[in-house]
């Protein structure tokens, strides 16, 4: 996907008690929701695993973490997370090592777990509205919003960037969209902890809110002269759009934007997958917009 050629920090809510947090992050994030859909942890199970995605989880004060399984090198591998996260008064439990085996048994075998795994509640939910009230105290803003994008590698590598640039939140449609699995969350390399994934039943809708809450939402596609650039102009709150590779964004989704626009790609290969579309695009926002990377 070019544009997608088809057309396609830690959290900040407040502290639970008992949890302060002496660890700056300067992320942005919505309060945390009244009401939506949870953000699974891991799955059914809650299980997550791998360096990054268990680290964060373990210094994030909204995560509830219930079990700690590592192999010796594994927990050497965290032993400066663990340690901030009991300087920072964190409740977490006492790690259990294990040996490599029961890892796999508990992931599954062929999982690249890194030799950490950690059962976690699912995080609080986030709705659109908490969104609106976020961007509303900004003076400028970006959001990723993903039309029927189903891989969770696709889906964990968008959320990574997002993180990495400063997003305040990533929506996707509810029907669609994988929860946020174990693998998921190892592809978003920690990011599921720090730019909340808000599920929404009508993206349509969705679309037109964020238009209420000030945002310009740009779609991404390849049927179109316009490049990002031209197509973000002013504004300040920038919703980009994209679509599933292959049937690109829906025609409905299509209309509902404020503008198409396309990368500018070229060459034998013209087009990018749907994660690295994205990884382009938030660079060009935040190159037009350095302020977007409130960090």
């Amino acid at each position: 996907m070019t544009t997608p050629q088809s057309p396609s920090g830690r959290r900040t809510g407040p502290p639970r008690s008992g949890s302060p947090r002496s660890r700056p992050t300067g992320r942005h994030k919505p309060q945390r929701p009244r009401s939506g859909t949870p953000n699974s942890a891991a799955g059914p199970d809650g299980r997550l695993f791998g360096l990054h995605a268990v680290r964060e989880a373990w210094l994030n004060p909204d995560r509830r973490c219930r079990r700690l399984w590592a192999t010796e090198s594994g927990l050497r591998s965290i032993a400066t997370a663990i340690d901030q996260a009991r300087s920072d008064g964190l409740h977490r439990p006492a790690p259990e090592i294990v040996q490599r085996g029961r890892l796999d048994k508990l992931v599954g075998a062929g999982t690249v777990h890194q030799g950490v795994v950690l059962d976690a509640e699912p995080l609080p939910p986030t709705d659109l509205e908490d969104v609106g009230r976020a961007a509303a105290i900004r003076a400028s803003a970006a959001i990723i919003v993903l039309d029927r994008v189903t891989d969770p590698h696709n889906i964990g590598a968008i959320l990574r960037s997002a993180a990495a640039f400063g997003a305040l939140a990533m929506i996707v449609t509810d029907r669609h969209t994988p929860e946020i699995t174990g693998t998921l969350a190892k592809s978003a390399s920690g990011a599921v902890e720090h730019v909340p994934m808000v599920r929404v039943r009508n993206l349509a809708q969705a679309l037109e809110r964020l238009r209420e809450f000030g945002f310009r939402c740009i779609g991404l596609a390849e049927q179109t002269d316009t490049d990002l650039a031209t197509a973000i102009g002013p504004a300040a709150k920038i919703a980009i759009v994209l679509g599933a590779e292959g049937p690109g964004l829906r025609h409905l989704t299509r209309e509902t934007c404020d503008a198409l626009a396309r990368l500018p790609t070229g060459g034998p290969i013209g087009s990018l997958n749907v994660s690295n579309a994205a990884a382009v695009a938030l660079y060009e926002l935040a190159r037009e917009r350095p302020s977007n990377r409130d960090r």
